[in-house]
C-alpha cells in the first residue's frame, strides 16, 4: 500500500481531536489524550503555526498516523510521531522518519540537525531512527515519567544535515572527558 503525507488543515481540528483521543500513545507524555486536552493543544497552535507543521500519514485512504514538526524556526527542530495502534509494527515509523527528515532538510535551509527523543523502552522508534541515519547522542537516566507513576530513561538521537546529504554517520566523541583531578 502507498503511504502519503497530507498537511493538517485548521478545518480538520475535530478530526485531529478524534485521532488523538481515539487511541493510546504508550510512549508519549500523555498516553491517553482527553478530547478537551486535544482541543487545548490545537488552540495553543501546537499543530499548525509558524513554528509547527503537522501531516497526516495516510495508508491506502486511512489515517494511520500523524507527524508533528516543532521548533521549525530553530536550527534544530524536533518531531512527534504517532502511529495508530492497529498500524504499528508495519514500518510506518521508519517511512515517516525518512519522509520528515527529507521534508525538513529540503524545505528549511537553516536547519543543521533534527533531534528526536524517546523512551529507552521504545524499541520500534529507536530502530526507525537508526535505520534513517540518526545517531544516539544522549542517555538521560530516570528522565521520562510514565502514566503509572514510574520513570524511564530517555534517549536522544539526531541527524546532521551533512550526514544526511552524504549518507554517512558522524558519531559523537564519547571519550572526550578531561582527566580527573589528582588527589
Amino acid at each position: 500500500m502507498e503511504i502519503t503525507f497530507e498537511p493538517f488543515e485548521p478545518g480538520q481540528a475535530q478530526q485531529l481531536v478524534e485521532f488523538l483521543s481515539g487511541d493510546t500513545w504508550p510512549f508519549h507524555g500523555t498516553a491517553v489524550v482527553d478530547p478537551a486536552q486535544a482541543r487545548r493543544w490545537i488552540e495553543e497552535g501546537r499543530f499548525d503555526d509558524e513554528d509547527h507543521r503537522s501531516f497526516w500519514i495516510d495508508l491506502g485512504g486511512e489515517r494511520a498516523g500523524l507527524v508533528r514538526l516543532t521548533d521549525l524556526r530553530d536550527p534544530t527542530p524536533l518531531f512527534d510521531l504517532r502511529i495508530r495502534s492497529g498500524h504499528r509494527g508495519r514500518g510506518l515509523g521508519t517511512a515517516a522518519v525518512a519522509w520528515l527528515t527529507a521534508y525538513v532538510f529540503d524545505g528549511f535551509p537553516a536547519v543543521r540537525r533534527i533531534e528526536a527523543a524517546t523512551r529507552q523502552d521504545n524499541a520500534a522508534m529507536r530502530r526507525a531512527l537508526l535505520r534513517n541515519g540518526y545517531v544516539k547522542e544522549a542517555h538521560h537516566r530516570d528522565a521520562w515519567p510514565t502514566p503509572d507513576g514510574g520513570v524511564r530513561d530517555a534517549v536522544g538521537y539526531a541527524i546532521l544535515r551533512r550526514d544526511w546529504l552524504t549518507g554517512t554517520t558522524t558519531l559523537p566523541a564519547w571519550d572526550d572527558e578531561p582527566p580527573a583531578p589528582a588527589g
